[in-house]
Parts: C-alpha cells; sequence; structure tokens
C-alpha cells in the first residue's frame, strides 16, 4: 500500500483545509498524469476497490454542465468516485479519496470534499455510473484563490470548519465513560491525533474510538436522521476517512496492525452509536 507523499502526514494534516474558491491557475497535463498514476495504486484496508475519474468542466461528457450550486467559484477540474455498493464500500470510498486529496495537498493542490452540494445528474453522466455502483462524492482540486469568496467564508463558518470535538469527547479507555488521555494512548497518541483532526461531513466528526489492550474499536456516532436524504449512510465514509488518518500515521511511525471486525459485546455502547471495525495492533 503506497503512503509516498512529498512530506510527512502530520504536516499535511495539519496545513490542509477545504478549499472552495479557486484561481484561474490550469493544472498541467503532467500534474494530471501524476495524480492519474497516484490513483492506479490506491489501494484500502476494505476489500471494496473504489473508481475515479478526472472530470473538466469545459470537455465533460457531452456537455454536461457540471455544478456545485455555487459552493464552488473558480474550478474547472474535478475528481469523481464511484464505488459498487457492497459491505464497507462507503468506508473503503471515503478512505481512498481521502488518501488522495492528502496526496493533493502534498502537491500544494486545493480540494473539498463534496457531499450533497454538486448536481448529481449531472456528474454521473460524465462519471458514467452504473446501476449497481454509488456515487455519493467528488471534489474539485486546482489553486487555491489569494482571497475566499463570501459562500465560502459562510460555509465555513456554518459547519465551523476551524474546529474540532476535545480528546475526552471522541476517544476513550475500555467503555464509553472513561475518556483516554494521550498518556494513556501512547505511540498512538499522534494516529489518534490525526483522526482527530480528520474532516467530516458538516464537520460531524461522527467517529468514537475505545481502546481495550492492543486494540483500538472505531463507533460511528450516528446524526439521526442526517443521512436520510442520501439514501445510504454518508458517515461512513467519514468512518473510512478517519480509518485513512489514523493508519497513514500508524504506518508513518512504524505502528503495524490490521484493520478487522472483532467482538465488542464486552463494551456497553451509547444511544445512535454502531461498531464499525478495529484496529488490531501487533
Amino acid at each position: 500500500m503506497q503512503t509516498i507523499f512529498v512530506a510527512p502526514i502530520e504536516e499535511i494534516v495539519k496545513k490542509r483545509i477545504s478549499v472552495r474558491t479557486y484561481n484561474v491557475t490550469e493544472i498541467t497535463t503532467e500534474l494530471k498524469n501524476q495524480i492519474n498514476a497516484y490513483i492506479s495504486q490506491l489501494s484500502s484496508p476494505f476489500s471494496t476497490k473504489v473508481k475515479f475519474k478526472l472530470l473538466e468542466s469545459k470537455t465533460a461528457l457531452n456537455s454536461a454542465k457540471l455544478g456545485t450550486y455555487g459552493v464552488i467559484k473558480g474550478a474547472t477540474d474535478y475528481i469523481g468516485a464511484t464505488v459498487k455498493a457492497e459491505e464497507f464500500a462507503l468506508e473503503a470510498l471515503g478512505y481512498e479519496f481521502e488518501k488522495l486529496i492528502l496526496y493533493a495537498a502534498s502537491l500544494g493542490l486545493g480540494t473539498c470534499w463534496l457531499g450533497g452540494t454538486f448536481k448529481r445528474g449531472e456528474f454521473a453522466k460524465a462519471m458514467r455510473v452504473k446501476e449497481d455502483e454509488l456515487f455519493p462524492a467528488i471534489s474539485p482540486f486546482g489553486y487555491a484563490a489569494e482571497k475566499r469568496s463570501m459562500t465560502d467564508s459562510l460555509v465555513r463558518f456554518l459547519a465551523k470548519g476551524d474546529t474540532r470535538k476535545s480528546w475526552s469527547e471522541l476517544f476513550f479507555q475500555e467503555d464509553f465513560s472513561t475518556p483516554l488521555t494521550k498518556v494513556e494512548a501512547g505511540e498512538y497518541a499522534i494516529p489518534l491525533e490525526m483522526l482527530r483532526l480528520a474532516p467530516s461531513a458538516s464537520n460531524k466528526q461522527p467517529w468514537r474510538i475505545v481502546k481495550n489492550k492492543q486494540m483500538y474499536h472505531f463507533f460511528e456516532c450516528k446524526s439521526p436522521g442526517y443521512s436520510t436524504s442520501f439514501g445510504y449512510d454518508i458517515q461512513r465514509i467519514d468512518m473510512g476517512i478517519a480509518a485513512c488518518h489514523f493508519h497513514l500515521a500508524a504506518l508513518e511511525y512504524n505502528l503495524h496492525g490490521e484493520f478487522k471486525q472483532v467482538s465488542t459485546q464486552q463494551i456497553t455502547v451509547p444511544k445512535d452509536t454502531l461498531y464499525a471495525f478495529s484496529w488490531v495492533a501487533e
């Protein structure tokens, strides 16, 4: 699984922000080829393979007018992702797409996860989405403008894009009643911090992690009614994003293990919280 970036993952995660306003600088063919080469090697700990496609709004299939309801300004290039509707499909898409977004950030490019604010029908034509595929997300990519648009600033303010939940709200020891400290996390403190800083739909940060011996159990704290309009649980993509940040940091610090599902019957789970998967350290 390739993890090569031009800077440490910790540095990339801390610097990367969602960019909604882009300047007119064109992305070279050479750079697009470099991104496509990276895409061809992408994989995740989950079984489903994700398909990516670079799209240009000026040359989209059937001259489709790709749009984002005014949320994105100045972008002409986008990345779309589709995945077959299988178990852990959305988690796989979240993991691989976030890894690609971090790679783009390492190259100096801006990106922005879009799940519900793009004209899905027009992009679906350009993506050639099949009946058995999910098409939950796209991202523009390009060079950030020096000044944000008013819409950009408003969206960031409403989503509280610069804030994240505290450790005591997200990470726990043995059960959900005991917060996990950075000291208790030990060598996994940095992977957990990178997870804490991960982006999520509407910045809801649905991940909750319970440490038990050499295992880190990932739970999804669902926002009731949030995903009903999508036809699938969009917060499962967030769980894949969380796994990506955690895993890349763990690998960079030579911490080995694997993601799998294990029994968590001994843990009393809060309301609207579902077990997703676990990291089992070697």
